[in-house]
């Protein structure tokens, strides 16, 4: 059964995508920790981020990196946070997360954004991805 994730790569399930290539998606987390909370992930299914091959975990790291540098540039915050917990969802996924206080990270503090904000967020971030 595919994770939902896989479902957002094929196009199943609409999200407020950023960037893609050929081995990772990025796009915009829908329950965000902080305006442009953003999710990467491999569009190959693979449960723990442990488990991927040195190559594809470079190349997410290369990817996420990428991401995060244009929402640094895109988004009001001090820096962006990085971290990789899911247990919720069984698809690697590298949480980017714009900080401006420790409350950010703690997923604990969510926002709440209407879709034109979501939009206007993602082409923000995609406008500054080089």
């Amino acid at each position: 059964m595919s994770s939902i994730f896989t479902k957002i790569v094929r196009g199943e399930i609409p999200s407020y995508k950023i960037a893609e290539n050929d081995d990772y998606f990025a796009f915009l987390d829908i329950n965000p920790n902080s305006k442009g909370h953003t999710l990467c992930i491999p569009k190959k299914e693979i449960d723990k981020i442990l488990d991927l091959d040195r190559e594809t975990y470079l190349g997410l790291m290369d990817f996420s990196r990428k991401v995060g540098k244009a929402i640094e540039a895109a988004v009001d915050c001090q820096r962006v946070g990085i971290t990789v917990i899911g247990l919720e969802v069984p698809h690697v996924h590298v949480h980017l997360i714009p900080l401006t206080s420790m409350a950010d990270a703690t997923f604990q503090r969510k926002v709440s954004m209407e879709p034109a904000e979501f939009e206007a967020v993602a082409e923000a971030i995609r406008a500054k991805l080089e």
